[in-house]
């Protein structure tokens, strides 16, 4: 559509429409048929300052190397989130205390953090319950390096594998906490009720099962994302 206007623009006035005005003009009808199509309220705005984006670093002449470090840094963090659409976005420590709060005392558990990301979790509680055994795993290796080489230097008792949790099995575990996101709860749940053992926990922070409803139900900040529970039967 800018492509159509400015040739327009040049037949008819003989004018050349800046690269800069064209990249704004980009970005406004990039965000507004975003908009229309009522996509998450984050892409208008990633979909106006993309096309600016990419005149400005053009303009800036920088090396070519730049962008594959930048490449491969995002590949290392986000992975294969293309296919689990299982974007990297951490927990607060607000659903660190409430799941540490739902969770029997004076019990040894095993717990599983599933997506651990940068480990924050897992080492929360592993300090939190030092008579239990937390893991973590996640897919992504700059993620999975970073909390591995954090639990070192903390001494920490929290232990972090890395590996897709779709191949592991949950029959060993009594807690599963997984902040995920809504196209993986479905097969989450079905890998749950298969392998998990009768009185296990599992808890989601942020994105329920659909059709399932919940048995606990917490909202550790407020009116903000809440944390869900399913005791397995």
């Amino acid at each position: 559509m800018v492509l159509a206007f400015a040739h327009t623009l040049a037949v008819l006035t003989e004018t050349q429409l800046p690269i800069v005005l064209a990249a704004l003009a980009q970005g406004t009808v990039a965000a507004m048929i975003t908009r229309y199509a009522s996509l998450a309220p984050w892409w208008p705005g990633i979909q106006f300052v993309f096309p600016v984006a990419l005149v400005t670093f053009g303009a800036l002449q920088l090396p070519s190397w730049i962008f594959l470090v930048a490449f491969l840094l995002l590949l290392c963090l986000y992975w294969t989130t293309f296919r689990t659409q299982v974007p990297y976005y951490p927990s607060s420590r607000q659903a660190w205390e409430a799941v540490n709060a739902l969770l029997p005392v004076g019990r040894a558990l095993r717990v599983i953090d599933i997506g651990s990301g940068f480990g924050g979790f897992a080492m929360h509680l592993a300090q939190a319950r030092p008579e239990s055994e937390v893991t973590g795993i996640e897919l992504a290796p700059l993620p999975w390096l970073a909390s591995a080489m954090r639990a070192r230097f903390r001494r920490s008792r929290a232990r972090f594998i890395r590996g897709d949790y779709e191949k592991l099995d949950l029959a060993c575990y009594d807690v599963v906490f997984a902040y995920l996101s809504p196209a993986a709860m479905p097969s989450l749940w079905c890998k749950a009720k298969s392998e998990m053992r009768a009185g296990a926990l599992l808890l989601s922070h942020e994105f329920p099962i659909p059709g399932m409803a919940p048995d606990i139900t917490v909202h550790p900040v407020g009116s903000g994302p809440a944390l869900y529970g399913w005791r397995i039967c």
